[in-house]
């Protein structure tokens, strides 16, 4: 007898969220884009022609160019603008916040070069964090913007033209990378380095528990609950001490590396010095796949069916060596996936944003659930602001049982003409 099927989806994370076709009469431009630090990275602009607005999606790893929007946005009447980061399809060593000036990168070209009036931000899933947090530095004036990233390394933002959003779109997007990882990871690891590592008594998929064999749900006591989340909270502070260790020594042999003396010094010793000053390092963090919603649906209700978005067995994906946030540089780990040191948070960031945003939460999503988009709309002050809730899943597919409900079109249909209503289309 084999394993039962564990991947939720049988095509990649990437075809999930590209579009199959473009109506005709698309150009399509591939534009390189250069950002004020020297980073580089690229989109794709779509257009029939005549727009005066055009949309613009990014996600810290995802490649946004062919996004299932992109054909909508187009025959609605507007321009899209798929944009990767510097690092496309990997964050390993992502840095949120170098991210920013590629996104400015990215309006500046759309304003300045190819004349549209109106740029509009569609963040999607890890998107939605990326663009609230540029829009947020955006509208702040230096010299009052960050000046260091997480881990502490120099990086002013205030040296940046950061031209801000004119609008905000927000479709099936999480609080950030960090709070999502707060309670996705398993307090149960003992040992960092051993990924079979457990404290029974914290492991969700202990049936002591509450844990049940799927598809049957299972069921937590509030205090078991309690005790779980501060874990969780616990196991992120620990990885961030080892991640900050990592760094604190690099900097330590880095300011050696620089002493006036150095050069001085017997061949053996500028040699130690100069390894430890350079090293890189990788962390491994293992089990990430175990929130208690995922089987305990009693937990943020939703209309989301067992399990978690990449598996209907998240109790056997969470050994995979597959999954969020597995492999980082201690640098990328606190940029993007701590929820203790991430600047990259919806809800710190979007007191910020006030220019017209519209939230869709998609009901089925198995990783982002109703609440969190009430919170972001709740802690929204934009003036012009809206929220919907639509039946789909997170990659916009209509849910089980509803195959002639919600779904893409759907969204899409609410997005559309939420734009109309706001912003001049072709």
């Amino acid at each position: 007898m084999g394993l039962p099927r564990i991947p939720r989806y049988s095509a990649s994370g990437i075809s999930l969220i590209s579009f199959d076709k473009l109506p005709p009469d698309v150009s399509t431009e591939i534009v390189p884009l250069k950002a004020e630090d020297q980073g580089e990275s690229k989109a794709v602009l779509y257009r029939k022609g005549g727009e005066t607005t055009v949309v613009c999606l990014m996600h810290p790893r995802a490649d946004m160019s062919r996004h299932y929007a992109i054909p909508y946005l187009l025959d609605a009447g507007y321009a899209a603008f798929g944009q990767e980061g510097r690092w496309p399809s990997n964050d390993i060593a992502c840095l949120h916040e170098m991210l920013l000036p590629d996104i400015a990168a990215g309006i500046k070209y759309l304003k300045d070069e190819c004349g549209f009036q109106k740029v509009i931000f569609v963040g999607n899933s890890g998107g939605g964090s990326l663009y609230t947090f540029y829009q947020a530095q955006a509208v702040t004036q230096p010299p009052n913007r960050l000046t260091k990233t997480p881990a502490g390394d120099p990086y002013d933002l205030n040296k940046f033209d950061m031209p801000p959003a004119d609008g905000m779109v927000i479709i099936a997007a999480h609080l950030g990378e960090g709070k999502f990882m707060q309670w996705a990871i398993d307090p149960s690891v003992t040992d960092e380095n051993d990924p079979l590592s457990c404290d029974p008594s914290l492991d969700m998929y202990n049936p002591d528990n509450g844990f049940h064999e799927p598809p049957e749900p299972s069921k937590y006591s509030d205090a078991f609950i309690e005790r779980y989340r501060a874990a969780q909270t616990a196991r992120v502070a620990r990885i961030d001490a080892i991640a900050k260790r990592y760094i604190d020594e690099q900097h330590y042999f880095q300011g050696l590396l620089r002493e006036a003396n150095f050069h001085d010094l017997p061949l053996k010793e500028r040699t130690f010095i100069s390894r430890r000053a350079l090293v890189g390092r990788y962390m491994e963090i293992h089990r990430t796949e175990a929130n208690l919603a995922y089987t305990d649906p009693s937990i943020n209700p939703s209309s989301r069916d067992y399990g978690s978005l990449w598996s209907p067995r998240p109790d056997l994906f969470n050994y995979l060596e597959a999954g969020f946030a597995k492999y980082q540089t201690p640098r990328a780990w606190l940029s993007n996936w701590s929820g203790l040191s991430a600047f990259a948070a919806v809800l710190e960031n979007i007191p910020k944003v006030t220019v017209p945003t519209l939230i869709v939460n998609h009901t089925g999503d198995h990783v982002i659930y109703p609440a969190d988009a009430e919170s972001i709309f709740e802690k929204s002050p934009a003036q012009d602001k809206q929220l919907h809730q639509v039946d789909a899943d997170h990659f916009g597919y209509s849910l089980p049982g509803k195959p002639n409900e919600g779904g893409r079109d759907a969204s899409l249909k609410i997005i559309t003409q939420w734009l109309r209503e706001r912003f001049p289309p072709a």
